[in-house]
């Protein structure tokens, strides 16, 4: 079989090799602009519309959790890939770790008051203050796929009330599931800390808004680990601005890099990083890659698989 490999910053000679590794019987190169030779499997990220467009594939995967850049390529290139071509994308790989231990350290960082005390340090002030408690202090999950599950598994370990809101009800234990528009209202009444792993499709697109927001408890906490482009930056500043909203911590943004003018740089109340809470840990995606190719060839059921319509 011939394999395609593509991605702007990957080290993609180790990748070529760990994937000849994982599967000897396989002939991988990367694809460089003018390459139409045939191939069985394209790996991606960001592809150009020239490198998919008009291949006869049996699959493509891609590189990440996301597929949201390639599927709004298809938006204005449909012929880019076939509606017959499957598309996968990494299912866990190392991530669901990642954000089990990117969340449970911020939710528990806000529980235990670690920002207020900083507030505090910067003021040279040393004053004790009262705990938390956690029946008060509940975790809303938007966002009920494998990542999400994962998140709600590290989290029941502490005690906190849990509940996860999706597009279809769940049955996870201990976690009290919401489903629809209709119960969204529900879900964010209780809600102290909302955690955002929504997957990105036009119907999410600015979903956390300053309405979204005024539905949460008061002092609420806001995490978001999912995509920039669900959150309205300006409405979340004002939340905050207006005590609606005691903090934010942001992984991820509407644009980025994060433009050095953009105010949440020196909000007191937002804290971020640089779209780090779930980076693809090469070893692990090889291992899925592989194993999913080696069942496709043999015509065994795979997980993984977009659905193009959902978006994810």
């Amino acid at each position: 079989m011939d394999i395609l490999f593509y991605h702007p910053t990957f080290d993609t000679t180790w990748w070529i090799n760990a994937l000849r590794e994982a599967l000897p019987e396989a002939k991988v190169r990367e694809w460089k602009c003018g390459d139409h030779d045939p191939a069985d499997y394209a790996l991606v990220w960001h592809p150009p519309v020239e490198m998919l467009a008009g291949r006869t594939l049996k699959a493509v995967f891609a590189l990440g959790a996301g597929v949201d850049s390639i599927l709004s390529k298809l938006q204005a290139h449909p012929e880019m890939l076939a509606p017959s071509v499957p598309l996968f994308r990494l299912e866990d790989t190392g991530m669901g770790e990642q954000m089990q231990e990117y969340a449970v350290s911020q939710v528990l960082h806000w529980f235990r008051r670690f920002d207020d005390y900083q507030a505090l340090k910067n003021e040279s002030r040393w004053e004790p203050l009262p705990e938390y408690r956690k029946e008060d202090f509940s975790i809303g999950i938007m966002g009920a796929g494998v990542l999400g599950s994962k998140v709600a598994e590290s989290l029941k370990v502490w005690g906190f009330p849990l509940r996860c809101w999706s597009r279809s009800r769940k049955s996870w234990p201990g976690v009290e599931s919401f489903a629809g528009k209709e119960e969204l209202g529900a879900f964010l009444r209780k809600t102290r800390v909302l955690i955002n792993l929504l997957p990105n499709t036009p119907e999410t697109v600015g979903i956390i808004n300053l309405h979204l927001l005024n539905q949460l408890q008061d002092n609420a906490y806001l995490l978001n680990l999912a995509r920039g482009v669900h959150v309205v930056e300006d409405d979340l500043l004002i939340a905050l601005n207006n005590g609606k909203m005691k903090g934010a911590m942001l992984d991820v943004f509407s644009r980025e890099p994060l433009p050095a003018e953009s105010p949440l740089w020196k909000h007191p109340r937002v804290a971020m990083t640089p779209h780090v809470a779930a980076v693809t840990r090469p070893a692990e995606a090889v291992a899925y890659i592989s194993k999913t190719i080696n069942r496709l060839e043999k015509g065994e059921p795979v997980t993984g698989q977009v659905d193009r319509i959902r978006g994810y």
